[in-house]
């Protein structure tokens, strides 16, 4: 049986592990869905070595590896805010997916917002996210607004709201 493990990402190593498992799964994932170039520009502004750093030293972001057994599975970004927890990122490796480690994530939040005094978890996700929307439905999530959000470029952001209530 495999052991579920996720711990806090805290060295500099370990940033730069998250780095790369996010190039590795966005291009997988994400280009069919926005397309090369918005994968491209998305990974560089929020995803990279530079920009997790950034997240982490000046806007309060908190960073977890998830591992299946000993293997590096995926990855959670997660803010606090005043009664609510924005789940940033939650990301799982093509070939770990399937092995119930979001709900193993799900659990580990739940937690974290019981100790922190937190009502809610909430998130944003593609609307063309078909398989990721069906597995936040699965998990509870409820869609509870939508937004387009300029992020430069020429890009736009097309998601869901999703609010999870503790």
């Amino acid at each position: 049986m495999n052991t579920t493990n996720i711990l806090p990402a805290k060295s500099d190593s370990e940033i730069h592990e998250i780095a790369n498992l996010a190039e590795e799964i966005w291009h997988q994932h994400f280009t069919p869905i926005i397309g090369e170039a918005q994968v491209n520009y998305m990974v560089d502004k929020f995803q990279s070595y530079p920009a997790l750093q950034k997240q982490i030293e000046q806007d309060g972001y908190e960073y977890y590896q998830l591992f299946i057994s000993h293997t590096f599975a995926g990855y959670m970004g997660i803010r606090p805010e005043a009664e609510s927890l924005f789940l940033s990122k939650l990301y799982i490796k093509k070939d770990c997916r399937g092995q119930h480690l979001a709900t193993e994530a799900l659990s580990f939040l739940v937690k974290l917002c019981k100790e922190r005094g937190l009502k809610k978890i909430w998130l944003t996700c593609n609307r063309h996210n078909d398989n990721t929307l069906a597995v936040y439905d699965h998990l509870g999530f409820v869609i509870t607004d939508e937004q387009a959000a300029d992020i430069g470029n020429g890009f736009v952001m097309d998601d869901y709201i999703l609010t999870y209530t503790i």
